[in-house]
């Protein structure tokens, strides 16, 4: 089989991710030939910590959180996995085991290649080296940038950022107001504090603060973003 069965949105997905869309027609090719599909439900296992890596993976639909656990027992969540998003390729690198333990947040579709094929590529493709580095690159940037963020900026303008990054994943358009984005992922306030390194009580507090002043709607089906605008406001203000 020269392509993997997924649906066409989830294929879309796949080949309009930034990186993924810079590779060679070539090495796309060959990396789809070998790849194989694998669904879950919500809250399905996909890699425990400890475990030796076996798969690179990319996120074809849903998303997959990433999260370790404290001494106490609780869960933290540390970020999402969004469609078009590859990951599980560091500890193929270096041979360690994996360091967080990965689920599905709702129904989740990831296009997987085993570690024995994913080093067949990257001898076959010189190019996936660097494109790998980039890859990496792009990572350590965007951790600088939230430990900058999480130094300097206060929470308004976090949560602010926040929630235009998930618009822009997972936005979809309100068909009775081109203005309103709904954002389709699922978030509890807990897994959104998380994210911010906040506690739930003052994530909650910015929350009912921005809907006073009508830039979010909070609703049952999820948060509505009524004013895109303010939002960059609010983070503008505080660089």
């Amino acid at each position: 089989m020269d392509e993997p069965i997924l649906t066409i949105e989830e294929r879309a997905a796949i080949n309009s991710g930034h990186w993924f869309a810079s590779l060679s027609p070539s090495l796309r090719h060959d990396i789809l030939r070998c790849a194989y599909v694998k669904r879950y439900q919500d809250n399905g296992l996909i890699a425990a910590r400890g475990e030796p890596p076996e798969e690179w993976v990319a996120c074809a639909k849903g998303a997959v959180r990433v999260s370790s656990t404290s001494l106490s027992g609780k869960q933290i969540t540390l970020t999402y996995m969004e469609p078009g998003t590859w990951f599980g390729d560091i500890a193929i690198f270096d041979g360690d085991r994996r360091t967080h333990d990965a689920y599905s947040h709702g129904e989740t579709t990831l296009l997987c290649v085993a570690k024995a094929d994913f080093k067949k590529i990257l001898a076959t493709h010189t190019e996936l080296y660097e494109a790998m580095l980039r890859l990496q690159a792009r990572r350590i940037r965007q951790l600088f940038g939230l430990v900058e963020d999480l130094n300097t900026l206060p929470l308004r303008a976090r949560l602010a950022k926040q929630l235009l990054h998930l618009a822009r994943s997972y936005g979809i358009p309100n068909l009775a107001n081109a203005n309103e984005i709904r954002i389709s992922l699922q978030l509890a306030q807990e897994e959104l504090a998380q994210l911010l390194g906040a506690s739930r009580q003052r994530v909650n507090q910015e929350l009912k603060a921005m809907e006073r002043d009508d830039v979010i709607a909070i609703e049952t089906a999820g948060l509505m973003i009524r004013d895109r605008a303010a939002l960059l406001r609010i983070v503008e203000a505080d660089k």
